[in-house]
């Protein structure tokens, strides 16, 4: 089991993406930390078959981010179950990767509506629940593409760019009237994850020349920085961008 140095007992949490990759770590991590519930949703939970089934303190549920029926669905059930949410990660996203002049408008509007859409509609969605006990943490997995760009990814980039406008104005608009909603971003950089272990060896390389630290994070990375701004080890920290990146990007 993980320390309790983040100790996360009593605490329910959402995390969306979650069948595998970086949100599959997340929520282990949290079922790790001695959360009371995560709600890992995915809209294909399939992958998560494999391994769901190790925490007790893990439910499965499929959903689509950018199905406000659906996300109503989930939030009447968690009302009736646990009455509040105290963690939202919102992991879910895609990629559509063209050059400017190739990129369609169907691959803009499939990434914006997956990666921005479903972020606002998840957050609003479950904004009441978040606001129950006065206090709780948002964390939105953004990219260094938000912050500075990458080539072929003109609609990845401004939806992970959005996601951390959102976040710094949720950190101002969620605090009044006695809220403490804190809104905070991580921005990864090269992860080790399915998407990237399917690219060439050689190309794997150059990528990891480029990092100061010299080699691809791991989701483990990723998911450390989710539960530090989840705790309250993190109580005084919102509107912040977290850069996990090996020094990619500095």
């Amino acid at each position: 089991m993980m320390t309790t140095y983040y100790d996360m007992q009593e605490k329910v949490c959402v995390v969306t993406g979650a069948a595998r990759g970086l949100g599959r770590t997340i929520s282990e991590t949290l079922a790790k930390a001695g959360a009371r519930r995560i709600y890992a949703c995915d809209i294909n939970m399939a992958p998560a078959d494999s391994w769901i089934g190790d925490y007790p303190n893990i439910t499965a549920i499929t959903l689509d981010v950018c199905n406000s029926a659906a996300l109503a669905t989930l939030r009447q059930r968690i009302q009736d179950e646990h009455g509040h949410v105290d963690v939202l990660v919102n992991n879910a996203g895609i990629t559509r990767d063209a050059l400017l002049g190739k990129m369609t408008e169907e691959q803009w509007d499939q990434v914006l509506t997956v990666n921005l859409k479903g972020v606002f509609l998840t957050t609003q969605s479950l904004l009441p629940l978040l606001k129950e006990k006065g206090k709780s943490s948002i964390v939105s997995i953004s990219s260094v593409v938000g912050t500075d760009g990458n080539i072929g990814q003109s609609n990845y980039a401004a939806s992970k760019g959005g996601i951390i406008a959102m976040t710094k104005g949720w950190a101002k608009e969620l605090v009044h009237g006695g809220l403490q909603v804190r809104a905070n971003c991580i921005a990864p950089g090269f992860i080790n994850t399915e998407m990237t272990q399917a690219v060439p060896e050689a190309v794997l390389q150059k990528m990891a020349a480029r990092i100061p630290l010299g080699a691809l994070g791991e989701p483990q990375d990723i998911a450390d920085g989710v539960l530090f701004l989840a705790s309250e080890r993190a109580r005084y920290i919102t509107g912040q961008v977290l850069k996990i990146d090996g020094g990619l990007v500095l």
